[in-house]
């Protein structure tokens, strides 16, 4: 008797949780309208010791060949940190726009949500 309470608390429980997420659900938006897409200065941009060390040169001269055929098609994804931008996504584009000496590139810039 007292599992089948139990069973009974908690689908009560569960139908709660699903009730209140679908009734926010209209208020949530698509993630490509979260980012805000700009040109910002590749002096800005500040790459994390971590990414560096994942850098491949063949994968830069390959996306910089890309580049330089078709520009660049999907910006970096940075967020704002000071005056400049810490790199979330993209390294090996940027790079790739560095050795073409290009001094701007199309971004993202990614910002917290409120909760």
């Amino acid at each position: 008797m007292r599992v089948i309470g139990t069973l009974k608390w908690y689908h009560r429980q569960s139908q709660s949780v699903l009730k209140s997420r679908l009734a926010c659900w209209p208020k949530l938006k698509h993630a490509r309208g979260m980012l805000e897409k700009q040109s910002i200065a590749i002096e800005d941009v500040r790459v994390p010791l971590k990414r560096k060390k994942t850098l491949d040169e063949a994968k830069v001269q390959v996306i910089a060949a890309s580049i330089i055929e078709d520009g660049q098609l999907t910006p970096i994804q940075v967020r704002a940190d000071g005056a400049g931008f810490v790199l979330v996504e993209g390294l090996h584009r940027l790079e790739a726009l560095r050795v073409l000496g290009e001094t701007a590139v199309d971004a993202y810039l990614v910002r917290a949500r409120l909760h």
